[in-house]
């Protein structure tokens, strides 16, 4: 996920790049890889780009000492190619006429790029978003004109984008488009706008138009103009906005944590689009017999649910270790071991000490959401999720985009067409739960008194049980235990007292009836039951205190994908009802570099 900004101003005498710097800085949280700006001024395009936060990059470059008054600008979280000058944004063809940045992934660059390398076009970035502006010089070198060769494009180009375009052979303009990546327009009193959000543009319009999906958005000095794929001028409704700038640092939500829950469909989304690079790893693989999952925290989690899938679904033995103990497992790894890092950051402590000792003797693979990082260095092969930045401390997009790369990996091996085709309804399903939130808002009324709190389920979702327990310790700082449903009789079962909450995580399938016999055993002895089950579950009603229905047909072999989304919330909520941060809990770092 990046951040992308237009604007051109009316008066020509006034330079825009202190007003672009102003806009881009609004969208670090999209993107901290690199910033870069460019402008037009004396018939030529100039750039300012580096990779690095915004203000180190604004301290050594200067970047709001640029001549002319329009422009463009990006932050960047890289996808494609590491965090580096040459691959951070704007990107331009090879004489500098047209500069673009782009918000999205084009996922057929790699033939596009090749086609036009064959016509002689030579490419300096591993990005893919070089290809937009070397089409663009193609589409005009053949006589179209600016708008029409981005039309073209467009034409060619597959995936998702946001995308803003200038160029020296069509000067006082600026032309952008989108396709599934969020894109406005904003008209103010000195000029007109573009951002991937509206925080960026707040402070110059409040009255914002909404481009739909390939219609091209034409700025100029002297308004803005829609057009549809006829070139038919579409008349857009105008919307104003009432926020203020200071609440729109998180898009109008109260703290970053409910945006990212809120962002969990669009995560697993682009994720999915990691299919065909996980594909050519497997075929990469060679002859495996073992797996072995290295993580923490959360990730471990992930990393549980992935052991259940691969011995199901492809029966290959899976292990699952802390990267803390993975010392005293060394020896047992040989070269047909795969050893799989997952982590948000790619820069664990742990981690990496184990990556080192994994890489000495068998396969490694890498799940890391930042590009660039070690242990996409490191590692032999790696799947990027695309869950974009993560402020929040407590994982939850992140989360959601690692089972998603696990899930399509687990599927891939075990050549499951069905399951493939499953996945590409999570978006729909999480979609559906987050419409439900004002009832799990109610719930967290009742329980935030609590102290502690158990989590049970069975199967693939007993991670996600231990999954939910860590939220809400993580940010309520309520003491919270996870456990395997069948595991009550062998111990926790007499920490069960009158009113203690027990999360029962119990979807349709296979070991629903087991479940809910530790349902009953739990509710016996005094338990106040929260039941997480399927749509229409008439038993749950009769035997739970509480039920929360997930109303799509989710069957319990996807149910780790969406069954977590409630109980999230129940945390987010929960420690809302007690006052504290839920972005900032004590004694937490979002990337621990220390073993």
């Amino acid at each position: 996920m990046c951040g992308i900004v237009g604007c051109i101003l009316k008066d020509d005498k006034k330079d825009v790049a202190p007003i672009l710097f102003d806009c881009i800085s609004k969208l670090e949280y999209r993107g901290y890889d690199s910033i870069g700006l460019a402008t037009f001024d004396d018939e030529n395009i100039h750039i300012k780009k580096d990779k690095g936060k915004i203000n180190e990059v604004n301290e050594k470059l200067d970047l709001q000492d640029m001549a002319g008054n329009f422009g463009i600008a990006h932050v960047r979280w890289a996808t494609h190619g590491d965090p580096s000058k040459l691959n951070s944004h704007p990107q331009v063809d090879e004489n500098v006429e047209i500069a673009v940045v782009h918000n999205g992934i084009i996922e057929n660059n790699t033939k596009i790029k090749a086609d036009l390398e064959k016509e002689g076009h030579i490419f300096k970035s591993d990005t893919d978003t070089e290809v937009i502006p070397h089409l663009i010089e193609k589409f005009m070198d053949e006589g179209f004109d600016l708008e029409h060769a981005v039309r073209k494009t467009i034409e060619v180009i597959e995936g998702a984008y946001a995308i803003a375009v200038i160029s020296s052979r069509e000067p006082d303009k600026i032309i952008a488009t989108r396709k599934d990546s969020p894109l406005i327009v904003g008209i103010g009193e000195d000029g007109y706008y573009l951002a991937s959000d509206s925080p960026a543009i707040l402070k110059y319009a409040k009255d914002i138009i909404y481009p739909e999906r390939d219609e091209i958005v034409i700025l100029d000095k002297s308004g803005v103009v829609v057009h549809d794929e006829f070139d038919n001028v579409v008349n857009k409704q105008i919307d104003t906005i009432n926020w203020t700038p200071e609440m729109a640092e998180k898009e109008g939500y109260d703290h970053f944590m409910i945006k990212e829950i809120n962002e969990q469909a669009t995560a697993v989304r682009n994720t999915l689009t990691q299919r065909d690079n996980i594909k050519n790893i497997i075929d990469d693989l060679g002859d495996i017999d073992r797996i072995c999952f290295v993580a923490c925290g959360t990730s471990y989690h992930a990393s549980l649910t992935g052991k259940y899938l691969l011995e199901s679904l492809a029966g290959i033995s899976t292990d699952v270790i802390l990267a803390s103990e993975f010392k005293y497992s060394a020896k047992t790894l040989d070269d047909k071991t795969l050893v799989i890092f997952i982590s948000q950051s790619g820069e664990t402590a742990d981690s990496l000490k184990a990556l080192d000792i994994a890489n000495e003797t068998s396969k490694t693979l890498g799940i890391v959401n930042v590009a660039g990082s070690s242990i996409t260095r490191r590692a032999k092969y790696v799947i990027q999720t695309q869950a974009g930045p993560e402020i929040g401390v407590a994982a939850t997009k992140t989360y959601v985009s690692q089972l998603t790369a696990i899930y399509l990996f687990a599927a891939l091996l075990a050549d499951d067409n069905d399951l493939l085709d499953e996945l590409y309804n999570v978006p729909d399903y999480i979609d559906e739960v987050l419409a439900d939130f004002e009832e799990v808002k109610i719930l967290s009324n009742r329980y935030h008194f609590a102290k502690d709190f158990f989590y049970l389920g069975r199967g693939y979702v007993y991670p996600t049980a231990l999954e939910g327990a860590l939220k809400l310790k993580e940010i309520s700082y309520i003491h919270g235990e996870g456990y395997a449903a069948g595991e009550l009789k062998h111990g926790p079962l007499a920490l069960i007292d009158e009113g203690i909450p027990v999360v029962v995580i119990i979807p349709p399938g296979d070991a629903y009836k087991k479940t809910m016999s530790n349902l009953e055993e739990v509710k016996s002895r005094g338990a106040s039951v929260l039941a997480i089950g399927g749509s229409g579950d008439e038993d749950l009603k009769s035997k739970a205190q509480d039920v929360f229905y997930i109303n799509c047909d989710v069957g319990e072999l996807i149910a780790p994908l969406v069954y977590i989304v409630p109980l999230q919330l129940l945390s987010y909520y929960v420690t809302l009802e007690k006052g504290f941060d839920p972005d900032k809990p004590r004694n937490l770092a979002k990337c621990v570099t220390v073993e």
